[in-house]
This record gives C-alpha cells, structure tokens and sequence, in this order.
C-alpha cells in the first residue's frame, strides 16, 4: 500500500493556518495527510492582540480553534512545540506537552514528513536587556494578552478605590510601552478607549485622565515604516490623547518598578510592555543545520525553499526572505504572511508534480496603524506607486479592518467568512464594550 503524501506544516498563525486551509481544500484525505502542529489550542490573528490586552476584544469570539477548523477543512492538528526537526529522517521532533501540575500529558513525539513548512513565527526581542524578561509583558500570544488585561484591570481597581476614599489623590496607573513600531503605537491608544469605557463598568470615578501612559523610541521617530509625515500625525494624536512620547531614548535595564534609560534617567512604571524588535520563536534543539539569520530566521530562496534544503519551505516571520534587487528582507507583517502562503501553496503543487517552482513576487500594499477609534493613518499601495498614497481617518480605518476580514476568508471560505464578518458588526454593537473576566 503506497503511503500518503505527508506534508507538516509547524505553525498555525496567520501564514501556516491559511496555508493548511489551502491544501486541506485541494487535496483532503484521499491521497494526502497534511498537518499542522502548533503550541496552541487555538489561533488569533496576531495584529488583534493588543484589543486583547485591553479588553477592547473578546478573543473567545474571534479565536479559531484547530480542532474544529481541520476538521472541515480536511488537514490534521497535532498540539505541540517543535523541539527539532531530522532531515536525514524527514521527522519533525514535538517536545512532550505537560499540564499545569507538571503532569505529561503527551509524550514526545515524532512526525514523518515528506514536505516540511516552517510557519511558527515571531516573539518580541529583548535584546538581552537586563531586567526585561523578568518585569516586562509581552504581547506574542493569547495567555500573555489576557495576563496583561487581568493586570491592567487590577491596577485601575486599585486607583479607582483610591480616589474614592480620597478624591483629592493624585493617583494614576502609569504605563511604559517601549517600541514605537505599530504594536507599541496601537495599543498606547487602545488603553485611552478602554480607559474611557471602565467608568460604564462600576469603575464610577475612573476614566482616561487617570492614566499615565509613556512610549519609549530608541529611533528618532515612532512608526519608521510610515511616511515622516503620518508617522508625526500619528505621535499628534497619541499625545492629544495624554500619551507622553520620548524618541532616541534607549532603555537600558528594568526593574520590578521601572525602567532606566541610556542617559540613565529614571522611568517610573506599573506595568511596563516591551514591544521593540521582533526574532524567530527559538527552537529547543535547533533545525539540523538550516541555514539562519541574525535573527534566528530561516534563510530561503525566491522559491520560500530553505536555502539547506529543498522539501523544506519556510513562511511568515519565521522567514528571512530577501528578494533578486531588494537590500531588505521581506519586511515580517501580516499581509507578507498572507502572500507567502499562498505562493507555497502554488510551489507545493508544483514541486510534487515536478515542475518548475515560481518564484515569490511581494506586493508591498502599504502599512497601516489604527490609533483605536480616534484615528487611523497609514499608506496604500506601497512600493506601487513609491509609498506616497497616504491615507487618514475614515478610508484608512476601513482598509485596516480589511486586512482581518481578507485573513477570515482565507481561513473559512467567503461564505462563513462574509458571515463572520457581519456578526463581528452586530456583537460590536450588542455586546459589551470592555472584557472584564
């Protein structure tokens, strides 16, 4: 009996999920195993975790569990972290999964595959400064958004009660977000709209002129993938919000308390969220010899083959990708997740009916940042027409919102995507506005 053609895809993010929902669609079960091994029991598309932490998002409404989505879309999922991967063998190595008391719950294991594809993504990066990883949040995944929320929430408790028993306190949560990339710039504003709604949920003398938030650059300006023009439109609006922006200002060190900057200045903190740099998810045990960035990225060709090895694609952030007359990479965003699964899926078909594989066009379609419900700026089109279509308000808004309804369709198909769509319009409407459990 001649086995199935097993490909493994390490990753259900935005890249790997809608890449499996490709192929699950294509080939089903007949001929075909496709899986998707992930360290998660349910995917959320990662641009929306900063709602999450806020509690401006429900993620039990938005999130896509595996379990229920191979099902229909024909492709397996195996829970799991990659701890290695056998090139010699063809095997993808999962480290053993353990419950909140220590207790295996799944033994190491191994998984054949004759085509492999890395698609597990991105965590933020700390660079190695002292302190962060013991005091700082960040905002790679659900468990960590949803701890940052629970906090966030306590922290306004404890102002709110104060300014009851004495009115006349000056008392604040104060908030240190260092980067000012998109993560950072997004969720500085999303804390002043979730602020705003606290006093609707028995927060009754709480509101956003009890917070304190600052944004902390290295750079000489927030948002350096926008035109200098929207990037100071955007640092206008944080700071009419309240928001206390402070460029070329390193941090060096932080502490249970705070942060110390390169001038050796002092940043005074309750919670303190670093979002300013992004590296490959470390893998345990390596990759067998892949060739890597700086990084951690996996190096491919045009193709999204690893450059080591042929029958094995990389994807997503995961991916070090730099294109025939480029000087950059291609740059790690959701929309060149998008692209690259749907040029491996092409390739994949290709490969196995041995023909030649084409190489991977990016069409850089502009950057975006949504300032919550107060602004949105951003650039359509990109390197199409130079990256000077730029963009605000209303259209802006409505192109941002775009980006997550294209991802739903691709993982659901346009029926239950359009009405996923429509019922994301009516719950913004009839359920509450804050998460607050």
């Amino acid at each position: 009996m001649t086995s199935k053609t097993q490909i493994v895809i390490v990753g259900g993010g935005a890249a790997g999920l809608e890449l499996a929902t490709r192929l699950g669609a294509r080939y089903g079960r007949k001929a075909h195993d496709i899986i998707v091994a992930d360290r998660n029991r349910t995917h959320i598309w990662k641009p929306l975790l900063h709602e999450v932490a806020t509690g401006s998002l429900d993620a039990n409404m938005d999130e896509v569990g595996y379990r229920s989505h191979c099902h229909r879309w024909g492709y397996r999922y195996f829970y799991g972290t990659l701890r290695a991967i056998d090139r010699t063998a063809r095997q993808v190595h999962l480290a053993p999964v353990y419950d909140d008391q220590g207790r295996e719950v799944i033994a190491a294991h191994a998984i054949r595959y004759d085509y492999l594809v890395l698609a597990y993504g991105s965590v933020t990066n700390d660079f190695g400064t002292p302190g962060v990883a013991e005091n700082c949040t960040f905002l790679d995944s659900r468990a960590q958004a949803d701890r940052f929320r629970d906090r966030l929430l306590d922290h306004c408790l404890r102002v709110s009660r104060t300014m009851t028993a004495d009115p006349a306190s000056d008392a604040h949560v104060r908030i240190a977000i260092v980067g000012g990339g998109a993560t950072g710039v997004e969720l500085a504003a999303e804390l002043f709209n979730a602020a705003a709604a606290l006093g609707h949920y028995g927060l009754e003398v709480f509101d956003e002129s009890r917070l304190a938030v600052t944004l902390i650059e290295a750079g000489p300006r927030i948002l350096p993938a926008l035109p200098e023009r929207l990037a100071d439109a955007a640092r206008g609006e944080l700071e009419a919000l309240g928001v206390r922006v402070l460029i070329d200002t390193p941090v060096t060190a932080a502490d249970r308390d705070g942060l110390t900057t390169g001038s050796g200045d002092r940043i005074d903190a309750d919670l303190m969220v670093w979002a300013a740099g992004v590296k490959a998810v470390p893998i345990a045990d390596g990759l067998d010899g892949l060739d890597l960035a700086r990084g951690g990225q996996v190096v491919v060709t045009p193709t999204l083959q690893s450059v080591s090895d042929d029958r094995i694609f990389a994807i997503g952030d995961c991916a070090a990708c730099r294109l025939p007359g480029s000087d950059r990479p291609v740059p790690p965003r959701a929309q060149a997740a998008h692209q690259m699964a749907a040029a491996v899926f092409v390739n994949l078909k290709r490969q196995m009916a041995g023909r030649p594989l084409r190489p991977f066009v990016y069409r850089d379609h502009g950057s975006l940042v949504s300032l919550s419900r107060f602004s949105t700026v951003g650039t359509l089109m990109g390197n199409l027409v130079g990256g000077k279509l730029a963009i605000e308000g209303r259209l802006a808004r409505f192109v941002y919102l775009s980006l997550y309804r294209m991802h739903l369709i691709a993982i659901h198909g346009w029926i239950k995507g359009c009405a996923l769509i429509v019922i994301g319009h009516v719950n913004r409407i009839v359920r509450p506005r804050l998460k607050l459990h």
